[in-house]
């Protein structure tokens, strides 16, 4: 799979006459495993919505390497706090195959194995808004996952989660990226993180602050504020 490539050109955005993000020029060309870090109310969710496309720009521009309606069929975002469905587990994973127009048969086939993989296999006929926090944010991702999409985007999904869980949500995020999708995600987890990332963007005050390979990002901050954030001090 060749990861479509997302950029930003003097991008903001302006609520109420505030500005929440920006100027922003960032590029994200490479098929990596991006994390985005920073205080809250540095701009990372916002950041993330306009790469998804569902935050509207104030100024500047947001370029795809494929055509909007293509970026938007192959694209997907998982939320901190996932959002079911109300129904069955089953119709849960069953929904984006059933955009997309794909057979009965595919369907069943990649239902049952995706399932399976998140451990739900015997709770099909569950009511997905009846699940643990764990098992509603594995649902998700297998939801977003199970259309095989060119870029995900996820928001704090481990957040509220335990080791175990939090564990499993990061094993299948490897696989997929190993598969090729571009991961691009929040966290506030710092050994996250470094377990995760490729490579780092980290947000200040609405920009971006620093950007680089994660390895460099950890060990040799370029500038005091990311520094300072590391080790763990209030930065704003």
């Amino acid at each position: 799979m060749v990861s479509m490539t997302l950029s930003l050109q003097k991008a903001v955005v302006k609520r109420r006459g505030k500005t929440i993000l920006g100027p922003v020029d960032l590029d994200l060309k490479e098929a990596q495993f991006t994390i985005v870090l920073g205080p809250n109310g540095s701009g990372k969710t916002t950041l993330l919505r306009v790469l998804h496309g569902v935050e509207r720009l104030t100024n500047g521009t947001l370029s795809l390497s494929k055509s909007n309606e293509d970026a938007r069929q192959e694209q997907a975002y998982v939320f901190q706090s996932p959002i079911m469905l109300r129904r069955t587990v089953r119709a849960n994973l069953a929904y984006p195959l059933e955009l997309l127009g794909r057979p009965k048969s595919e369907i069943e086939t990649k239902v049952q194995r995706w399932a399976h993989r998140i451990g739900l296999e015997d709770a099909l006929e569950r009511h997905a808004p009846r699940l643990s926090g764990g098992e509603k944010q594995k649902l998700a991702l297998a939801r977003a996952l199970i259309r095989e999409p060119e870029v995900l985007f996820l928001d704090e999904p481990c957040a509220n989660l335990d080791g175990r869980s939090t564990r499993e949500i990061e094993t299948l995020l490897i696989a997929a990226r190993a598969q090729g999708t571009r991961i691009i995600m929040t966290t506030h987890d710092m050994g996250q993180a470094r377990r995760l990332a490729y490579d780092i963007v980290f947000m200040l005050g609405g920009r971006v602050h620093e950007q680089g390979a994660a390895a460099g990002f950890f060990d040799a901050p370029k500038t005091q504020e990311a520094g300072a954030f590391l080790n763990g001090e209030i930065v704003e």
